[in-house]
């Protein structure tokens, strides 16, 4: 039987460049947070550039940022996400990044896997052409592992957060 972990990408559109004054507070929050997601429970991989985190590494776009992890389920994403100091920067996103439709994608992979950007920015592209589905998903509407019967589930994630 296989293990599954839960791999999510979100991007964003920084209002300004990485460096500049604008965006001054976000970045000097970086370490902070991502060593909070590091030290927590059910954690497992994030993607990591040059400079410690995730700032540096370029996609097709190069206005967009991305971030990748990897965790043991999508209750350990969650708690992360909305039950930490983490929160506190999911709050203050729109003095820093622009609104987007779509940010955020959720899938399953194969315990001790190591997910691609190419295959985080497909799943992301398959969400907005095809909504939520087993294949690509979000917190509002979760799918169990693959070959799981459970109905998705809505995670209730913060409303100024979705």
């Amino acid at each position: 039987m296989t293990s599954w972990h839960l791999a999510q990408l979100n991007i964003a559109r920084p209002v300004a460049a990485i460096d500049s004054p604008q965006l001054a507070e976000f970045v000097a929050q970086l370490d902070a947070i991502n060593a909070l997601a590091d030290a927590s429970p059910g954690f497992v991989w994030r993607l990591v550039g040059s400079g410690g985190n995730a700032t540096d590494i370029q996609v097709a776009d190069p206005t967009i940022l991305v971030n990748m992890s990897v965790w043991t389920s999508p209750e350990a994403l969650f708690e992360y996400v909305y039950r930490t100091a983490h929160v506190g920067v999911m709050a203050r996103r729109r003095e820093w990044f622009e609104r987007m439709a779509l940010s955020q994608v959720l899938w399953w992979i194969p315990a001790g896997t190591v997910p691609t950007i190419d295959e985080g920015l497909a799943r992301l592209a398959r969400l907005e052409e095809h909504g939520p589905t087993a294949e690509a998903f979000t917190f509002k509407r979760q799918f169990g592992v693959p070959g799981s019967t459970k109905p998705p589930t809505d995670m209730r994630p913060e409303p100024y957060c979705v």
